[in-house]
């Protein structure tokens, strides 16, 4: 694995560039073609002139875990890059979500399923999502247990307006797995549940095309284990301004 910069000694497109060179390496040690896997800058908290410097650094994708807080972004910044909702989302905001976001990766629920399903026809488009599994076990993360993973999938494929995409993940703290090297296992259950549901979800008209896998601290590993979407943000914005 390559050395990560200081988030406080470069600037964006130097940090952006230095990632993707991780991205280009993990890619070529696991067989893969870069090109393959797509960098969502995770741009919550930062200014919209952050965002500008990453989008004129060629930044394609755009990743915010509150809706109030893209839909200032999205007037300020444009529709140019493609936004993703990478946080927890409550069914109340649904229809924001739809309207705003050309992704949402955390789709854990029947019922949130159903209420963006809604809107989307509402508003005549097809929403394209990831189901989140969780793969911790912690209570106050979100996503679906791996054991119902499958019944949610089957739930949420018949309904008009959703697309789904694949699914999401959030791995532990590389502490608390002892290092870097103990995301793997779990990159790979991931992985694993994913082809296991590809038949189905493509058989049902759905892209199930992307995997979205890992973050700042260890998202080589997930390249290396199948990632087709990698959700950066320290790495290229440096620290939270809030």
């Amino acid at each position: 694995m390559s050395d990560a910069p200081c988030p406080g000694t470069a600037g964006i497109g130097e940090r952006l560039a230095a990632v993707r060179a991780r991205i280009v390496s993990s890619a070529a040690r696991a067989g893969r073609e870069p090109a393959d896997v797509t960098l969502v800058a995770v741009s919550k908290t930062h200014p919209a002139q952050a965002l500008r410097e990453a989008i004129d650094a060629g930044v394609t994708a755009l990743g915010e875990n509150r809706v109030q807080e893209a839909m200032a972004k999205v007037v300020e910044v444009g529709r140019t890059p493609e936004w993703h909702l990478i946080g927890s989302l409550q069914t109340n905001k649904a229809r924001q979500a739809v309207a705003t976001f050309d992704v949402v990766q955390s789709v854990d629920r029947v019922e949130l399923g159903r209420a963006l399903s809604t809107h989307a026809v509402a508003l005549g488009k097809r929403c394209r999502v990831l189901v989140q599994v969780n793969v911790t076990g912690k209570e106050t993360q979100g996503g679906v247990s791996p054991d119902h993973l499958e019944t949610l999938v089957h739930d949420l494929a018949i309904l008009p307006g959703i697309d789904l995409n694949g699914l999401m993940c959030i791995a532990p703290d590389v502490v608390e797995v002892g290092g870097i090297e103990g995301t793997r296992p779990i990159f790979k259950l991931v992985s694993s549940r994913w082809r296991e549901l590809t038949g189905f979800a493509r058989n049902h008209g759905h892209a199930w095309h992307h995997l979205s896998m890992g973050m700042s601290g260890d998202f080589e590993v997930a390249v290396e284990e199948g990632a087709t979407l990698v959700r950066v943000g320290r790495a290229i914005f440096g620290d939270r301004s809030k």
